[in-house]
């Protein structure tokens, strides 16, 4: 997808394991935030590490890739509206994502975030909600869980989020990171200068990216 459309839907807080780590209590909606397509790179470009802040973490997570448009989706129909699924890094500025409520600052700083390097397209995929998602950094697993552990399905997430938005062919929908963020741990991990981070998941493939500090210059 070289020119994605014009909305990343990111669902934050959807694997209880991360809610545990975060200390947060389940939402009773999908908690939704948006990223800029300035914000992302591709399969092999480099993350880059913001000048403003140490505090650059790792989600690894699914993403659905909205191949027809729709309103008001019901949930029984919702895959009818999905071309494929890829990988996707919401890289995360932490300081900056807890500024306020919002966690748009410490989501879009430029060149933060990854996403490829495959579109599957969702025939090839029997059940989304059924697959391994893995994060290495520097090849030491640091995140893996079951999909199938999103509180909000694939299928909710759509038919609560075309609620409120249509739904275009290149849209997004980036559906949650599972538990063993950096931020999570005791001392936290941060992703470093020379670091590379990986998230794979099964049937879909592999997102390598190295990790670079910005030129405070």
């Amino acid at each position: 997808i070289a020119n994605p459309g014009a909305k990343f839907l990111c669902i934050g807080i959807n694997y209880r394991p991360h809610m545990l780590e975060m200390g947060r209590e389940p939402p009773p909606h999908p908690v939704v935030f948006t990223r800029f397509a300035d914000s992302l790179v591709g399969h092999g470009q480099a993350m880059i590490r913001p000048a403003a802040s140490a505090q650059f973490d790792f989600e690894g997570e699914l993403a659905v890739v909205i191949g027809r448009a729709g309103r008001r989706i019901p949930r029984a129909s919702a895959y009818d509206h999905v071309a494929g699924f890829s990988c996707f890094n919401d890289g995360s500025v932490r300081d900056y994502q807890r500024h306020s409520g919002q966690f748009t600052p410490g989501k879009n700083f430029v060149a933060s975030g990854s996403f490829g390097p495959w579109l599957v397209t969702s025939d090839e995929i029997a059940d989304p909600e059924d697959l391994l998602l893995q994060t290495r950094l520097n090849g030491a697993v640091v995140q893996e869980e079951n999909t199938g552990e999103l509180l909000f399905g694939i299928p909710e997430l759509i038919e609560y989020v075309s609620i409120w938005t249509e739904l275009l062919p290149g849209d997004v929908i980036v559906t949650g990171t599972p538990g063993g963020v950096g931020a999570g741990r005791k001392p936290p991990l941060w992703m470093q200068d020379g670091d590379t981070i990986e998230v794979e998941i099964t049937q879909i493939g592999c997102l390598r990216n190295p990790i670079v500090a910005e030129n405070a210059a």
